[in-house]
């Protein structure tokens, strides 16, 4: 069993390239680019998803957002960017197939209740201050 394993993590780069090298044969696109410009875009999601995860937790530790929701969401982007960066054409289908999944469908529900107020039930958009009226 465990060859069978070590056969479908060692086949599947070799078939992905050479789909890749019969597309790019087909479209009469280089190879390179191809292969590129997926690892320049995983490398731009990637360093994107770790500064909005940064965002993302601060705004766990304030209650103002899920933190299995930010997991999920997070750990989907970043494992799609690793996908981009493999060289390849059905890495990068997988990686945007995966990109492209609604993993989010319940999110307006809890982004409502935290807009509205905090967890001491003071509004959130009232703001507190002296105001003076000119005529």
């Amino acid at each position: 069993m465990r060859f069978v394993y070590l056969l479908i993590v060692l086949g599947f780069p070799l078939v992905d390239l050479y789909a890749t090298v019969r597309i790019a044969r087909l479209t009469q696109v280089p190879v390179w680019v191809w292969l590129g410009l997926p690892l320049i875009a995983g490398c731009l999601l990637l360093r994107n998803e770790r500064l909005a995860f940064r965002a993302h937790t601060s705004a766990t530790m304030h209650g103002e957002y899920s933190l299995l929701r930010g997991l999920l969401d997070s750990g989907r982007k970043v494992l799609a960017a690793f996908l981009l960066m493999l060289p390849g054409i059905l890495s990068d289908v997988m990686a945007l197939l995966l990109l492209a999944l609604p993993l989010n469908i319940g999110r307006g529900e809890y982004a409502r209740e935290a807009v509205g107020a905090n967890r001491a039930g003071t509004p959130r958009n009232v703001f507190d201050g002296d105001y003076r009226r000119l005529d």
